[in-house]
């Protein structure tokens, strides 16, 4: 696969093969600021009144992906 920008990523549908669920669209990415390599994707946590106060984002190692589809991620995540 060849370089990819975040504006690509951005949006894409996240999907867990593991049990089928949604798990929402990626929001942001982490990086290890060292190597400058991607470490974990980032999709928002569940909606509730309290995600006003605090979210409960989701933190996917990178190595969980399985597959970048134009539209959608599937990655192999246990929560």
């Amino acid at each position: 696969m060849g370089a990819m920008r975040f504006s690509e990523l951005h949006c894409r549908e996240v999907i867990n093969l593991c049990d089928g669920a949604r798990l929402g669209e990626v929001c942001d990415l982490v990086f290890d600021p060292v190597c400058g390599q991607i470490t974990a994707i980032v999709v928002p946590g569940q909606g509730g009144i309290m995600s006003l106060f605090s979210r409960d984002d989701c933190v996917i190692p990178w190595n969980c992906i399985e597959t970048l589809g134009e539209d959608y991620i599937l990655v192999r995540w246990k929560k």
